[in-house]
């Protein structure tokens, strides 16, 4: 079973993508997407889809995970997230894969134990359950990856092969 996990989000969009099979996971792909500050959102969610789109088609997921929406003080700032979040929707159900979406808090605490766990934390749980042999700047990369773990762990995917 392949998982496909995203970090949405409009600058930079995290994916991660990893194998399930035997109760183990393997990583298969991680890194960003990211788009210009002064690019015009249409623009901008148009490289996100593009890239999203691609990568699924190179890995042919089962399920995609979408980390869900926070919500902060600024209003402007939960909406454009939301557009990040449905086009990487779009590309995942044009991909013919099922959509399952975790909060911040369900990932920390499939991933570390810790609900209330801190991005380093993630970071490092999640090279040591996957040992990714490349090394990324942006934690969204890892924190993408985190999702798809989560989701193994969440829906008992440890039991199918």
């Amino acid at each position: 079973m392949i998982i496909f996990g995203i970090d949405p989000g409009t600058a930079v969009t995290g994916y991660g993508v990893i194998k399930t099979r035997n109760n183990s996971i393997t990583w298969l792909d991680s890194g960003v997407i990211t788009t210009s500050a002064t690019g015009a959102l249409a623009e901008r969610l148009e490289i996100i889809y593009n890239g999203l789109f691609n990568k699924m088609r190179v890995h042919t997921p089962d399920r995609v995970c979408i980390e869900e929406a926070f919500y902060s003080k600024n209003v402007h700032t939960t909406l454009v997230l939301g557009h990040a979040r449905g086009v990487a929707m779009l590309a995942a159900r044009q991909a013919k894969a099922l959509i399952t979406e975790y909060t911040p808090r369900e990932i920390k605490k499939a991933v570390t134990g810790n609900g209330n766990a801190a991005k380093e934390q993630v970071e490092y749980m999640v090279k040591v359950l996957l040992s990714p042999p490349v090394s990324h700047t942006r934690s969204d990369a890892y924190d993408a990856l985190a999702i798809a773990v989560c989701d193994f762990y969440n829906t008992g995917l440890t039991s199918l092969k």
